[in-house]
């Protein structure tokens, strides 16, 4: 670890915010999507881990942060699991928010802090296989319980994308008639509760620890209300850094990026020439 090169960001803004960033790290949060950013998009989710270069990378860097906060969809005890955040000492100050926030744990007391989920869920997640039948679900959809929501993913079907669009009214009619939302993703229709988003997470979480700077790194579609959050806190003073962990599945956020890095592992490389930089600063 510690040779890659640090990739220069395309905007203005970015370079302002990188700049900070290494010159005081100590007051930046780094905000990590998990799913296409640490870990890579896999057919089945229960089988995603993050890049075996992610743990070392952030044990590196972390220590000379304000924080890192790991922001995703899934449930916060996941995350940790499949990312390996637990029992290392170098993450003491790493924070999982799962379900977009609704939950939280902390690497200092390992503690998993989450709500009971709304009565919807349950309701949504009865009347899911019957929606699925008439619509055409059969081979190839997979089913996600996230328990505070729930996941259709189109990936393993024989027309991934043709599932897709086909499910996506029906799914949303679901969730409207349950007062849910849809997030859709990377050939995945996610319904959940609304209120909480990357975006409103991470704006509390830079709030609470009183961080003026921030990069914030997601390749999907739920991390567009992050970059937006970033983008707000710029327009009131702070350095923000946009990072899109790239793929070909989803062109937004590479099209509002500072910088985009090739993947999971250019997320890694980045992490590790961070740490490098900050550590010279």
């Amino acid at each position: 670890m510690g040779s890659h090169p640090l990739p220069e960001p395309t905007t203005a803004a970015g370079r302002e915010g990188l700049a900070a960033l290494l010159e005081r790290p100590g007051s930046a949060v780094v905000g990590l999507d998990f799913d296409g950013t640490l870990a890579e998009i896999v057919p089945d989710p229960d089988q995603a881990r993050a890049h075996p270069g992610a743990v070392p990378a952030l044990a590196r860097l972390a220590p000379l942060l304000r924080s890192v906060a790991v922001i995703t969809g899934r449930p916060a005890r996941v995350a940790v699991d499949y990312g390996g955040f637990a029992g290392v000492e170098e993450l003491a100050g790493l924070v999982v928010l799962g379900a977009y926030g609704a939950e939280r744990w902390e690497a200092a007391d390992g503690e998993l802090r989450a709500p009971a989920p709304p009565p919807g869920v349950a309701a949504v997640k009865a009347e899911l296989p019957a929606v699925l039948d008439a619509h055409g679900g059969g081979r190839g959809l997979w089913t996600e319980d996230k328990g505070r929501a729930v996941a259709v993913h189109t990936r393993r079907a024989e027309d991934p994308h043709a599932a897709f669009e086909r499910l996506r009214a029906p799914l949303y009619a679901l969730a409207e008639r349950h007062g849910l939302i849809v997030e859709p993703g990377r050939l995945v229709l996610e319904l959940r509760p609304p209120g909480m988003d990357k975006g409103v997470a991470l704006t509390d979480h830079i709030r609470a620890t009183g961080a003026d700077t921030v990069l914030y790194a997601g390749d999907d579609l739920g991390d567009l209300a992050a970059f937006a959050a970033v983008e707000r806190l710029r327009d009131e003073g702070l350095r923000g850094v946009l990072v899109c962990s790239g793929s070909t599945e989803v062109t937004e956020l590479a099209d509002r990026a500072d910088l985009v890095v090739d993947g999971p592992a250019g997320v890694v490389s980045l992490l590790d020439a961070l740490a490098t930089a900050a550590r010279r600063g």
